[in-house]
């Protein structure tokens, strides 16, 4: 099977993890009912972003992989459904917190685990206050419906982590995400600039890219963020092919013929005339400094 329609959701959330998780379970089943064989749901979608503010009573929230119940309850359904689901969750593993990903294939199998690399720490984003940076190194899984590279939010400004899924040989590249305004800043809007690198990387790569974000305006003590949704699904050339608007609760689909693709990337010799002895820079900090 060559042909694989995705799909890249977005809702708003609440305190109530039920509620959050019956929403998601809802727009997963339209997906499916309109032909997805893949379904994206945002970061951190069981409660509000709670990384807006610092608080110890949070960590509560995380849980170990197997005792989560929305990937329980996504499992089921990728089961029931047969389709493949990538799930987002607050991941307790022992004394260590992550930011992590269950991918659930179709038969509700988890097949594996991804814990966020990159870790941000800013004005209303607050990260590195509750997760470990993660140990996981970048991961592809071959699923029902191809071979999947999936990177947390934050991970989606660096190419190195596209690029590092596009040579395990990524189908797909998906991003689950939260990311609205800034609280330092009222008049700085970054989504432009965020699905402008992301459209990068998958013409880049020559990968179809699917986001999805959240919506809707959250109030934390230390300050409130509006998240402004624009969830999107980019072709392997970087082209929008579907987009989300900044307010509504969402499902987008797209269909591609991951065959062809595959055949229109080896044909550009992207992946052919790399030159990997020549990029020592890029792992240093400074672009100078080798071992």
């Amino acid at each position: 099977m060559t042909q694989i329609t995705v799909a890249a959701t977005q809702m708003a959330c609440s305190w109530d993890s039920a509620a959050n998780i019956a929403t998601a379970e809802k727009l997963v089943r339209e997906a499916t009912g309109r032909g997805a064989n893949i379904v994206l749901i945002q970061e951190l979608f069981e409660t509000p972003y709670f990384c807006v503010d610092q608080k110890l009573e949070l960590f509560a929230l995380a849980k170990p992989i197997d005792e989560n119940p929305a990937v329980a309850r996504f499992r089921e359904l990728a089961a029931e459904l047969g389709v493949v689901l990538p799930v987002s969750v607050f991941e307790r593993a022992n004394n260590a917190y992550y930011n992590s990903l269950a991918m659930v294939d179709a038969d509700g199998s988890i097949l594996g685990i991804y814990r966020k690399s990159h870790i941000p720490d800013g004005p209303g984003y607050q990260e590195k206050f509750y997760f470990n940076p993660g140990d996981t190194g970048f991961k592809v899984w071959d699923t029902r419906f191809g071979r999947l590279g999936v990177g947390i939010c934050w991970d989606q400004w660096f190419p190195e982590c596209a690029r590092a899924m596009a040579l395990l040989g990524a189908d797909f590249l998906f991003y689950p995400t939260a990311i609205g305004s800034e609280p330092q800043d009222a008049s700085l809007d970054s989504k432009d600039h965020w699905q402008t690198v992301m459209r990068g990387h998958a013409a880049a790569n020559m990968v179809p890219l699917i986001a999805s974000n959240r919506i809707g305006r959250e109030e934390g003590e230390a300050a409130g963020i509006t998240f402004y949704g624009s969830s999107f699904i980019a072709d392997h050339k970087g082209q929008m092919v579907a987009e989300a608007n900044r307010s509504d609760e969402t499902v987008l689909t797209a269909s591609f013929d991951i065959g062809r693709i595959r055949a229109e990337r080896a044909g550009w010799g992207f992946f052919r005339d790399r030159r990997p002895e020549l990029y020592a820079p890029l792992m240093t900090l400074d672009g100078r400094t080798t071992r």
